[in-house]
């Protein structure tokens, strides 16, 4: 079914967008049988345009590490092994397209400074409750997503440490914006602290001499 709509979407020129692609389930299922790495594989393959890769710091939670394999099998071009990313072989992707990945689910702008750092620039960042439940309206979410952005991103390149200085970036971002004030107050403090399931299984083995 996905191959025949990315044909579809190759034929009509329309871009094909997968959302969640069952994610919720894959990654909070140990002996499900399939890890989400082998899909994001199969939806590159198909011809897949945008695919939700996960978050590590949303309701879209897996290892951090585990996390990044995904979006480097979007990504790369020539994929290297990476065991504690989950990645166990070489991978060259040849002419293959590349997939965006779309970071979204439960992900808020006071978590700006984690995913930027994550996932860096190569990514979609889909706000939805955090654009659409803003208490001042949709476009003072898209306001404050906005602003957390470009605060961070202005602050990264000029250097700061923004996994250490983030959340006082934020802070100093919302002295002069309203709707990121807001944003940072109703949802500041919330996370998703799962014990994830999704990981590598990656342990150091000592070598035998």
């Amino acid at each position: 079914a996905i191959q025949s709509m990315a044909n579809w979407c190759r034929r009509n020129d329309m871009v094909m967008h997968m959302h969640r692609a069952g994610h919720g389930t894959y990654t909070r299922q140990k002996s499900h049988g399939v890890s989400f790495r082998v899909m994001a594989k199969w939806l590159r393959l198909a011809g897949c345009d945008h695919l939700h890769t996960g978050t590590a710091v949303g309701k879209l939670e897996g290892d951090p590490m585990t996390v990044q394999g995904y979006y480097n099998v979007c990504r790369d071009s020539y994929t290297r092994q990476d065991l504690p990313r989950g990645l166990f072989f070489d991978m060259d992707w040849a002419d293959t397209k590349k997939v965006m990945p779309v970071a979204s689910g439960g992900i808020h702008a006071g978590q700006m400074h984690q995913l930027l750092g994550l996932f860096g620039d190569d990514v979609i960042l889909q706000f939805g409750g955090g654009t659409i439940g803003h208490p001042q309206g949709i476009q003072a979410g898209a306001v404050a997503n906005r602003v957390a952005l470009e605060a961070m991103v202005k602050a990264r390149n000029e250097g700061k440490d923004i996994a250490a200085e983030g959340p006082e970036i934020l802070r100093a971002a919302a002295r002069t914006c309203g709707p990121l004030k807001a944003a940072l107050d109703t949802w500041g403090d919330i996370s998703f602290n799962y014990a994830s399931t999704d990981t590598s299984d990656y342990a150091v083995t000592p070598a035998m001499s």
